[in-house]
């Protein structure tokens, strides 16, 4: 009991710290920009109807691009520990393995046949084809004898991703969309709006909480499926469950920002080194600093060649490759 209380108050600790850090970038994000900026600013910006034009570049244009970081921060981290959890493979990740690439797709097809359809279209078009992919990568993956393999999880999430990217490529070549595309799928927080995220947030907001709610169960089902149905638990129902918000997870993000891969792997392996293999610790940490990197990879993005933008996507990209590699020459350990 002592060690598990100890524990806890560690937990509560690094958990603060990390919000407190959160804070600090998010802070950072707001000031810094092609346009110089002061704290001073942000407050009057927050506090006032001030119309000056930097309040207004704080408000309407970095607030909610910011805001929309730190959701797709947390949704993309949360989603990568729970399917890593899931298929007990180091590996796996919502960009790497099918469901960011099938609601691209999807993304594609709506763009292409239902050009009138609004934010709200779109985002269930890329729930429905995230939830594709998913079943596509995980009925293939599963086919054989001896289940989730990572191995065959990971040859299968690649030609799932390869096929889909092709059809939304395809589809977007066909109908002259490529650029209407590409503004989505090309993974960057340019020109989003605050009733985008009054929508989204919602439903990143539910899916992470019900995730949170399911932690225990996960934290058994990552050890081993054995255990978990002779300590009474339902797994069908709870990987069904589970599946589900990592389609809402991974889907909301896509429809708010476009593919980005290597974050839902990164952030779990990160946060495993920090609070340990519990996921009842795992899941809240991996939301704080998956929103921590995604600020900053954002900031980098807009400041690197101020005032033009670097696609955040490469941002990412470049520390996620070799990470990448690293988990790979690790054998799946890396931090843990």
């Amino acid at each position: 009991m002592r060690r598990t209380g100890e524990q806890n108050i560690s937990f509560s600790w690094k958990f603060l710290m990390s919000i407190i850090c959160l804070v600090a970038v998010f802070i950072v994000a707001i000031v810094v920009g092609a346009r110089d900026t002061t704290i001073q600013d942000v407050w009057s910006a927050i506090t006032s109807a001030d119309g000056s034009q930097e309040a207004t570049i704080i408000r309407e244009l970095r607030l909610p691009r910011e805001t929309a970081a730190v959701l797709v921060g947390a949704a993309l981290g949360v989603s990568g520990a729970i399917m890593q959890g899931l298929t007990r493979n180091p590996l796996a990740d919502p960009g790497l393995l099918g469901l960011t690439a099938g609601a691209n797709a999807a993304l594609a097809v709506t763009v292409a046949f239902i050009p009138a359809a609004n934010y709200i279209g779109i985002m269930f078009a890329c729930f429905i084809g995230a939830a594709i992919g998913t079943l596509l990568v995980v009925g293939i993956g599963s086919s054989k004898r001896g289940g989730f393999s990572p191995f065959r999880i990971v040859l299968a999430g690649a030609a799932i991703t390869a096929f889909l990217n092709a059809i939304a490529e395809g589809i977007g070549i066909t109908f002259e969309i490529s650029k209407d595309v590409s503004m989505w799928t090309s993974g960057g927080m340019i020109g989003t709006t605050w009733s985008q995220i009054q929508i989204i947030t919602p439903v990143i907001l539910i899916g992470t909480f019900v995730a949170i709610l399911l932690a225990k169960q996960l934290t058994v089902l990552s050890l081993n499926e054995d255990v978990a149905v002779g300590l009474g638990q339902n797994i069908v129902v709870v990987k069904l469950i589970l599946f589900g918000v990592i389609i809402l997870l991974a889907g909301a993000a896509v429809s708010l920002v476009g593919n980005l891969a290597f974050i839902g792997l990164m952030i779990p392996h990160i946060v495993r080194g920090i609070v340990g293999t519990d996921y009842r610790f795992v899941l809240p940490m991996s939301a704080v600093v998956g929103s921590i990197f995604m600020v900053a990879a954002d900031t980098v993005a807009r400041t690197l060649q101020a005032p033009y933008e670097t696609p955040v996507v490469a941002v990412v990209a470049v520390v996620g490759l070799p990470f990448f590699l690293y988990v790979v020459q690790k054998g799946g350990r890396a931090f843990s």
